[in-house]
Parts: C-alpha cells; sequence; structure tokens
C-alpha cells in the first residue's frame, strides 16, 4: 500500500476510536464503543475499513487531484437495540467528519457519500443490522494514481 494510502486508513482508525468514540459515550444510552483488531464480543464493534483509489474527473486529473473511496462497515449482533447502534454510529461519524473534513491535514476534503443501513433478512435468526458509510477523499497535489 502506497503511503498517503496507509496514512488515510490510519487516520480514519484513530478517528473512529478517538473522536467518534467519544461522541458515542456522550450519548444518553448506552452504545458499544469501536474497538480495532481482532476482537469479537457484544461489548464493542470492529468495523471493516475499505479503502480504493476512485476514478478522478477530468477536472481532478488536470488540476492534479487524487480520489479516494472508503468505506466504514459495522455489523451489530441481532438486539432490540440493534437499529438504534445504527443510527447512532452514523450520527457520530457524520459529526465527526464535519468537525475534521480534512482529517487532519492529510486530506483536502472529505465527504460522506452514502450510509446504507441494513436490517436483518430473517429477524430472530441471528442476523443483525450492518451499517455501510461510504466516504470520498480528495488529495490536491499527491498524483500517486500516474
Amino acid at each position: 500500500m502506497d503511503f498517503i494510502e496507509q496514512q488515510i486508513k490510519d487516520t480514519i482508525r484513530k478517528i473512529l476510536t478517538g473522536r467518534v468514540n467519544e461522541l458515542l459515550g456522550e450519548m444518553d444510552f448506552s452504545i458499544p464503543l469501536i474497538e480495532l483488531g481482532d476482537y469479537r464480543s457484544g461489548s464493542v464493534v470492529v468495523p471493516v475499513i475499505t479503502l480504493v483509489s476512485s476514478e478522478r474527473t477530468e477536472k481532478e486529473r488536470i488540476i492534479n487531484i487524487d480520489a479516494y473511496s472508503l468505506t466504514v462497515a459495522f455489523a451489530f449482533p441481532e438486539s432490540s437495540e440493534s437499529e438504534l447502534h445504527c443510527y447512532a454510529y452514523a450520527a457520530a461519524v457524520v459529526k465527526t467528519l464535519e468537525e475534521n473534513s480534512t482529517l487532519g491535514g492529510i486530506a483536502d476534503r472529505t465527504v460522506i457519500t452514502g450510509k446504507k443501513y441494513n436490517q436483518p433478512k430473517k429477524p430472530q435468526y441471528g442476523e443483525g443490522w450492518e451499517l455501510a458509510i461510504s466516504l470520498r477523499i480528495t488529495i490536491e497535489g499527491y498524483n500517486n494514481a500516474g
């Protein structure tokens, strides 16, 4: 992985376990915090972070802007609060990125391009809710995509 991609992923990890967890902890109800690693328990949520280089517009190519698509996916075990947890995580991520759209100076701009809430296809069969938040990150002048 190229250096800038690693910086983006590392920064997103820090944001999730830092400011997003802080906002989740301030809510009036109990929300499992975000952890990274191989944790497997109901007391924490471990997101999957996927980063891909994004197709650039003609304008972005001309002015030398690189674009990336990043998805943060959360899976919640089935419970009566799973849907609420989806909305709480989405709100915390949105607020955090509104406060820090440059990812601490790494990016020129980070925009949320979508939030997808997936409810279980068959409730009461062990499937949980899922949340996928899609981001578009642009970086001016780096040009590692050729």
